[in-house]
């Protein structure tokens, strides 16, 4: 079972801080208490183990479309019966407008206004009233034509380049862009430079001698990358992992750009909830705009830089300036196996470094370095520990279960003096069944969690090496789970790491 070791420590509802243990020394907040990632305020202190999902709970299946009338199936007979279009669906699970819309060949627009709909907001067991195809035609406006058609016409000029006023800044993006092709990711990529870049960098230039001088390391950026941005087409099929736009876009506030922003930046929307983290059945990208910011390795308010002239909401053949990385392609992300094959004449060693990066060798040769953060509050280790196996799609399960809190030494410690019983909140009752986070894109443990253990020990730690789905904030948010990298580094790095890889704490 999956449980995290005890802690003292006070979940303050109100703004989601958690303070350090209290002791005689540390009565009061200290000044580097960190927030709690949105939703999980409380769950910290529960029991929870890790589970795995199934396909379909990520949005890796899309529904088959209805067939128009008289469309037959290739390869079918011509005598094949075309099934009766329905005039009424009830909402299922799993269940969104666009997924709906889909499945009957029509927009959400029209879905919603043959429905009187004025949100995208669906219930399950609710009916819905399925238009005919006669109905269909007949609704105003018509559809708007397909991307496709769209760029066909000869009267519309091509979207103009995004140019930078700042030439350091689109050197940085390549450099960005050059060492994460080489597996030596800085972060997500924002055109700016900072400590964690330096020590990357030096870290690089420490195993390659070729790229000792600025000029040396741009002409091999350049070489191996070319231009530091490409271009990406929003396709139809990348809305099966993105949520349906919320109706909060419109009159959500901009959040706070980065320093390299010049255009546009992230709308906050409200962060989620507990219970939605556990009510969803697909905890989908929440937008478009996230979902190709993860895509390509960056954060989200540079994206938007890049792209301005975009609507805030965009739709399949939307096309995107972007860092020319090698996308991450979630779709493909989960291909086995995932793991290699151990090979002695190529031994593999990994080490976690200051609590802020993992660092993996090869053959004694450092290949890999990603940043790195701390999932679960005060998680420290020490000597030497061991990769195990990987588990794909994971999510969280809980019955809500108090962790044991640690008994003070002296019960009239300054400790116990401090706590007062009227502070104290009774624990709730265990739930009776497991109770789940949804799996998803989106959920707190990433797209893979890779079992840890103590040296010489196949017993999984109740900690692992897993992804987030907060890339921008996972070094200032804590959690669940135990060390975190982004998606797109924990997709890589569990490529590069066979199950009885040492682990070292440095």
């Amino acid at each position: 079972m999956f449980s995290i070791p005890s802690r003292i420590l006070f979940v303050i509802a109100a703004s989601g801080f958690v303070s350090e243990p209290l002791t005689a020394q540390t009565a009061v907040p200290h000044p580097s208490v960190k927030r709690i990632e949105p939703g999980l305020e409380s769950a910290v202190d529960w029991k929870w183990w890790v589970v795995p999902s199934e396909e379909k709970d990520w949005g890796f299946t899309l529904p088959d479309p209805e067939p128009a009338p008289g469309v037959v199936t290739p390869g079918a007979p011509v005598s094949t019966v075309v099934p009766v279009r329905p005039t009424a669906y009830t909402v299922t699970k799993g269940d969104a407008l666009a997924i709906i819309a889909r499945k009957f060949s029509m927009s959400v627009v029209q879905l919603k206004a043959f429905n009187g709909l004025t949100s995208d907001v669906i219930r399950i067991g609710q009916d819905l009233k399925i238009p005919t195809f006669d109905e269909l035609k007949a609704m105003a406006p018509p559809p708007e034509p397909p991307a496709a058609e769209v760029k066909k016409k000869p009267t519309e000029k091509p979207k103009p380049q995004l140019t930078f006023e700042a030439t350091r800044e689109m050197e940085n993006v390549l450099l960005q862009v050059f060492l994460d092709r080489e597996n030596f990711s800085t972060g997500p990529i924002d055109g700016n430079t900072g400590a964690t870049f330096e020590k990357v960098l030096a870290l690089y230039r420490g195993v390659h001698d070729d790229v000792q001088g600025a000029e040396p390391l741009r002409q091999k950026a350049v070489t191996v990358v070319g231009e530091p941005f490409t271009r990406y087409t929003l396709k139809r099929e990348d809305f099966r992992f993105i949520a349906p736009p919320k109706p909060e876009l419109a009159t959500a506030k901009p959040a706070p750009r980065s320093r390299s922003s010049k255009g546009k930046s992230a709308p906050t929307l409200p962060p989620p909830t507990y219970d939605e983290l556990t009510s969803s059945s697909h905890l989908a990208y929440r937008t478009a705009w996230e979902f190709v910011a993860e895509r390509f390795h960056c954060d989200e308010s540079f994206l938007r830089s890049l792209n301005f002239r975009i609507k805030s909401s965009p739709e399949a053949g939307t096309e995107f300036q972007v860092p020319n990385v090698i996308p991450f392609e979630i779709e493909k992300a989960l291909e086995t196996p995932l793991q290699p094959a151990a090979d002695p004449a190529k031994a593999v060693t990994a080490a976690v470094v200051d609590l802020s990066r993992i660092e993996i060798h090869q053959a004694g040769k450092l290949i890999a370095v990603m940043p790195m953060a701390l999932a679960r509050p005060d998680l420290r280790g020490r000597g030497s520990w061991t990769v195990l196996d990987a588990l794909p799609r994971p999510r969280l399960a809980t019955k809500q279960e108090q962790k044991e809190q640690p008994k003070p030494k002296n019960s009239t410690s300054l400790t116990s003096t401090l706590l007062p019983a009227e502070v104290t909140t009774p624990s709730a009752p265990a739930l009776s069944s497991e109770q789940y986070i949804a799996a998803g894109p989106n959920n707190p443990l990433g797209i893979v969690w890779i079992n840890l253990a103590k040296a010489k020990s196949t017993e999984p730690l109740p900690y692992g090496l897993h992804g987030t789905s907060i890339p921008g904030q996972m070094k200032t948010q804590e959690g669940i789970g135990g060390l975190r990298l982004a998606n797109w580094d924990i997709a890589r790095a569990v490529r590069l790491l066979p199950s009885g890889t040492p682990l070292q704490w440095k």
